[in-house]
C-alpha cells in the first residue's frame, strides 16, 4: 500500500495524532498535532519521512494545541479545517487555560478546506469531507485507494463526538456521519481522534448512536 500511517497518542487526553505519508516519495503530513512535539518529531525520524504539512480536522486544544509552534519551527503550511472553525482557533488561549494545556501559539491556516476539496501527499491524494456537529468546521480526510479515513472527533469505536460544546449540534453530527461517512463503504477503516481504530461497517451495525 502506498499510503502509510502511524498513530501517535499525545496530550493527557490521549489524542490520536496521525503521521501519514506516501511510501513512494516519503512526503508526510502530521494530522492534529495537539501537543507532545517531542513524540511527534521522534515518530517522523523513526519513519524516515519528510514532513511537508500540518493538516487539521478541527481546532479543539487536544488536536490543535501545538500546531502554531510546529508550523513555525519547521516552516510548515497549515491545511484545514473548514473556515467555520475560526471560532475555536480564536478560543485556543482560553482552551489552554481551561484544560491546563501549555499556552497555544496562535495561528492562521494557510489553506481553509471545503467539502469536496482534495489534499495531496507525494503521489497520494485524499478527499476532504466537511462533517460538522462536534465543531462547526470539522473535516475528515479520506483515501479511497487505501480505504482509510482520519475522522477526528466525528466518530469513535462505539461512540460519537460530543456535541455539548459551543456550536456543537447532535442532529448535525448524526447527519454528517450518515450522509458523508457511512456511504464511503463498510470496508473503510478509520482513525478516530481517541481510542482504537474501527471500520465504518462495524459502526454502522454496532454503534448505539447510529441505530
Amino acid at each position: 500500500m502506498a499510503l502509510q500511517y502511524r498513530i501517535i497518542p499525545v496530550t493527557a487526553f490521549e489524542q490520536n495524532c496521525s503521521l501519514i505519508w506516501c511510501d513512494e516519495t516519503k512526503d508526510a503530513a502530521v494530522i492534529d498535532p495537539g501537543g507532545d512535539l517531542d513524540r511527534i518529531h521522534a515518530a517522523v525520524e523513526q519513519a524516515g519521512v519528510n514532513l511537508t504539512a500540518i493538516w487539521l480536522t478541527h481546532a479543539h486544544i487536544d488536536h490543535a494545541g501545538a500546531t502554531g509552534e510546529l508550523a513555525e519551527s519547521k516552516s510548515l503550511p497549515i491545511v484545514g479545517p473548514q473556515k467555520e472553525e475560526q471560532f475555536w482557533i480564536d478560543m485556543l488561549p482560553q482552551q489552554s487555560a481551561m484544560f491546563g494545556f501549555p499556552q497555544a501559539k496562535m495561528f492562521t491556516p494557510d489553506r481553509w478546506l471545503e467539502h469536496g476539496d482534495e489534499v495531496s501527499l507525494g503521489n497520494e491524494t485524499l478527499g476532504v469531507l466537511h462533517c460538522p456537529g462536534h465543531t462547526p468546521g470539522h473535516v475528515v480526510f479520506y483515501s479511497e485507494l487505501a480505504k482509510l479515513a482520519v475522522v477526528g472527533d466525528v466518530l469513535f469505536q462505539g461512540s460519537i463526538g460530543r456535541t455539548d460544546f459551543p456550536k456543537g449540534d447532535h442532529g448535525t453530527l448524526i447527519n454528517a456521519i450518515k450522509e458523508r461517512l457511512l456511504p464511503l463503504g463498510d470496508d473503510v477503516a478509520f482513525i478516530p481522534g481517541h481510542g482504537p481504530m474501527s471500520t465504518l461497517g462495524h459502526e454502522r451495525v454496532h454503534n448505539p448512536f447510529l441505530q
